[in-house]
């Protein structure tokens, strides 16, 4: 058995060394430090109920898991990645949206994140937009790769999804970062009082997802900001003008914000923990 070591104090020397606001601030640095460190590894679920005023009552109770920026590579382990899929599977979703931002700069994980992306399930099917990241890296072998694996790749492009005799428009845009976003392109063929849904990696397209009169959009890109140290309402107590995360609206239009499952540029996160999304649609 391991003996603790006990430094003798000489006398008159006090055992607690005085608490100078240098000390202070020193050891409030560490703890800060050592739980940046750590947060990237406490995963959360954030549920949230969205009420959309044109969803059809046969789907209310829709739910929709969102994983986003898993940027699978030295920073983010498969392992990480992993953990969130098997949750993501457990909530039994009707549908799983990916919001891009899979692999940061190194092909060669590209393969791996697809194999492991294809061990999701929901009842209707795996939707996915790219994101900045993946088109710095290699965009074409990312779709291929998820295709085969069996997911929907909505680039610049909608669909009438159809579940229990009712439908909306299910749409993704490329992402705006790069200059490839085309909203209306991705919008074209959707009748106009049906409700609109948008995958869209890059939450800055909210006011123009306002103007063409889409419901809800879902987006990464923010990481939540990955590392936050203020509080996200003003001194006067409004939401900051740029929303990083959560729920959030323009005029009619209802945007989702995940703070997503990777890093980037270090492995730290500090007051936004990676995270799961389960959205339950509600009718009005």
């Amino acid at each position: 058995m391991a003996t603790p070591i006990r430094r003798k104090l000489r006398r008159g020397v006090a055992s607690n060394r005085q608490q100078t606001p240098l000390r202070a601030f020193a050891l409030s640095l560490g703890e800060a430090a050592r739980s940046a460190l750590a947060e990237p590894y406490m995963l959360t679920i954030e549920r949230r109920e969205v009420y959309l005023r044109r969803l059809p009552k046969a789907l209310d109770g829709f739910r929709i898991v969102q994983l986003s920026d898993l940027h699978l590579g030295p920073l983010t382990s498969g392992d990480q990645l992993r953990r969130a899929i098997e949750i993501a599977n457990k909530l039994d979703p009707d549908i799983i949206a990916l919001t891009g931002d899979y692999i940061s700069h190194e092909r060669r994980y590209a393969a791996p994140c697809a194999e492991l992306v294809g061990r999701l399930r929901a009842r209707c099917g795996v939707y996915a937009v790219l994101g900045n990241h993946d088109h710095w890296t290699d965009a074409a072998l990312i779709t291929d790769l998820f295709r085969a694996e069996g997911i929907t790749v909505l680039i610049n492009e909608g669909m009438r999804f159809e579940k229990d005799n009712a439908s909306f428009w299910l749409a993704g845009v490329d992402d705006t970062m790069v200059g490839l976003e085309d909203l209306p392109l991705a919008l074209a063929g959707a009748q106009r009082d049906e409700m609109k849904l948008l995958l869209a990696h890059n939450p800055i397209i909210l006011r123009r997802a306002a103007r063409a009169a889409v419901d809800l959009v879902l987006s990464g890109h923010t990481h939540g900001g990955q590392v936050t140290i203020r509080s996200e309402r003003s001194a006067s107590g409004r939401p900051r003008r740029r929303l990083l995360r959560g729920l959030g609206r323009q005029g009619e239009t209802q945007i989702y914000v995940t703070r997503g499952l990777g890093t980037v540029i270090l492995p730290v996160r500090y007051g936004c923990p990676p995270e799961v999304s389960v959205l339950e649609l509600r009718c009005i």
